[in-house]
């Protein structure tokens, strides 16, 4: 008796635990968040847990309720599902399959997991359904991100080349071909400084959107390559799916403002063509052919649309190759300064001298600044070397002076980029005392273009040189912006005529009318004026006769060497001795 109780008991005990263990696991599969269908080969029942109603709107009692659950899902979808689910057709004992329930956005994964008997007949079978809506969208993000750029739904650099790879592969075998067009918004920086990042966004924005419709079919793709440009291919180009048309359609929309916030924005672009396999034969390549001949565009004029030739092509490498050796030059200190001096039209006595950047290559060649200079603009390189152009001129100068004893004034020209530097009025004030020379002996040459770039800007940085007791020529006069009105506005002491005046002034009556209005408006508000490119005896003359102050040109002297100049300036010295 005791022992039957015993059992009793003891079966009473494993009761109690398997009752407590089913209460957890049944727990844990009501709190999981998913569904759960068990499936019983010997028996063909099926039972339902966990989330089911919240996943399906049916009710799976055996295999042949099954099929129920393919009414469920997306037609593409059908098939996959299948295969997953009857996976005792195959020799595999799991499997996952995702799918996208009918009519709703609601993305589910279902795993299989098959239990096999010792003969390896299939036994039992656990179906988990999960929801992977977030975690799919959340793929999709991120898949969106890789591939397609934010700010205008355009594909980005990383997805446009990964298509054209495909586009090439493919015209390579129908023997057709595949244009490309960079497409750049011409002074975009400005407008981000002047109105703001936000609009300018807001600009990309529409003009990204106005050009993905533009690309009528699957034979066409634009992509945001970065800030201010884009990327375009068409697939076989003909009729209105060429580039040409799709410039055209471009023009017209940009004769039309952008709506922006507060703002009405007009921009111009510039667009460089070119196409496979003539240009290259491969996806980057062609993408750089094109970009090559968007820059040349700009560099032409900043507007208009132009196809790749050889030429441009030649142009750019001896462009790139002049820019390695530029580098080089400018950690070697190769170049060197010429000084072509300037004098007063009445007694002939040295006013100064402008100091003029050469440079002397590897093999011992002078290369012209017109050569150089437009490089280092483009690449920033500028600087450097105007940092040099100032500090060998003004030392120099403070040489000069300890040698003869006698002032002159270094005329010393100024990039807009170098001047538009934060830091360039202390650097230049920190030169003159540290070589100790006297701030009116340093004159500063700037183009007409800088002062419309930003005139209050450069307004106040020239104001704080005045104070100091710098001076500030203009060069060029007349052949940029030329506004007598802002003159009046600007702390300049000296106007220089350009050459293609005084090389008219004497041969036809307007020229000579130019020049003569340009001295007598400078004469009254009380600046000098220095003619440029005096080289004939009648010029002189004429320009003395008129009342211009000083001459600068190949009459009187041509740019010099250090050494020549100061030979010169001996004679200077032994001239105003013996006056």
């Amino acid at each position: 008796m005791d022992e039957f109780q015993y059992q009793i008991d003891l079966l009473k005990a494993l009761n109690q635990k398997l009752n407590g263990e089913c209460s957890m696991y049944r727990t844990l599969v009501d709190t999981s968040g998913n569904a759960f269908l068990y499936y019983s080969f010997a028996e063909d029942t099926c039972l339902m847990m966990g989330d089911w109603d919240r996943f399906f709107e049916i009710q799976v009692r055996n295999r042949d309720d099954l099929n129920q659950l393919f009414s469920q899902v997306r037609e593409e979808d059908v098939e996959p599902l299948r295969r997953a689910v009857y996976i005792e057709e195959s020799k595999d004992s799991f499997s996952s399959q995702e799918f996208c329930r009918k009519n709703k956005k609601q993305w589910v994964e279902c795993e299989v997991n098959l239990i096999r008997d010792e003969m390896g007949g299939p036994k039992e079978k656990l179906l988990r359904f999960r929801d992977i809506t977030k975690f799919k969208k959340q793929n999709d993000d991120l898949a969106y991100m890789a591939y397609f750029d934010t700010l205008t739904g355009l594909y980005n650099r990383n997805r446009f080349i990964q298509e054209l790879v495909g586009w090439i592969q493919k015209a390579s075998a129908e023997e057709t071909t595949v244009s490309v067009a960079f497409i750049n918004i011409n002074d975009f920086r400005k407008i981000n400084d002047g109105i703001g990042v936000l609009v300018g966004d807001e600009l990309l924005s529409q003009f990204g959107r106005f050009l993905k419709e533009l690309c009528v079919d699957s034979t066409m793709m634009c992509a945001h390559l970065n800030a201010d440009t884009y990327c375009m291919a068409v697939y076989d180009p003909y009729g209105k799916r060429t580039m040409e048309s799709v410039y055209r359609q471009i023009h017209e929309r940009l004769e039309q403002p952008f709506s922006l916030t507060e703002h009405q924005v007009f921009i111009t672009v510039s667009v460089g063509v070119a196409e496979y396999p003539e240009a290259a034969g491969e996806p980057l390549a062609l993408m750089e052919r094109a970009e090559i001949v968007m820059f040349k565009v700009k560099h032409e004029g900043k507007s208009g649309i132009r196809y790749f030739d050889a030429p441009i092509i030649e142009d750019f490498v001896q462009s790139a190759q002049m820019e390695h050796r530029l580098k080089h030059a400018v950690l070697e200190k190769e170049f060197l300064l010429y000084y072509q001096p300037q004098f007063d039209t009445e007694t002939k006595h040295l006013r100064g001298v402008e100091a003029l950047v050469r440079w002397r290559d590897e093999e011992g060649r002078i290369i012209s600044p017109g050569e150089f200079i437009p490089i280092a603009e483009k690449s920033s390189l500028i600087v450097d070397i105007g940092e040099w152009v100032m500090e060998r001129a003004i030392s120099t100068l403070a040489r000069w002076k300890k040698r003869f004893g006698i002032s002159l004034i270094m005329s010393i020209n100024i990039s807009a980029i170098h001047f538009a530097m934060e830091e360039f009025s202390h650097r230049l004030i920190q030169l003159v005392e540290e070589y100790e020379v006297a701030p009116e002996e340093i004159e500063l040459e700037i183009t007409e273009s800088v002062l419309v770039e930003d005139c209050e800007g450069i307004r106040k940085k020239l104001e704080i040189l005045r104070q100091y007791g710098i001076q500030t020529a203009i060069d060029d006069f007349g052949t940029g912006y030329s506004a007598f009105s802002y003159l009046r506005s600007l702390p300049v002491q000296t106007i220089k005529i350009d050459k293609s005046f005084i090389d008219s002034m004497l041969k036809d009556e307007t020229g000579n009318i130019i020049v003569e209005s340009i001295v007598d408006m400078v004469n009254r508000l009380g600046y000098e004026t220095i003619a440029e490119g005096v080289e004939q005896q009648e010029q002189l003359d004429y320009l003395r006769e008129i009342g211009c102050e000083y001459i600068q040109g190949y009459l009187m002297g041509k740019p010099m060497p250090q050494e020549q100049l100061e030979e010169l300036l001996e004679e200077q010295l032994e001239k105003q001795v013996w006056e």
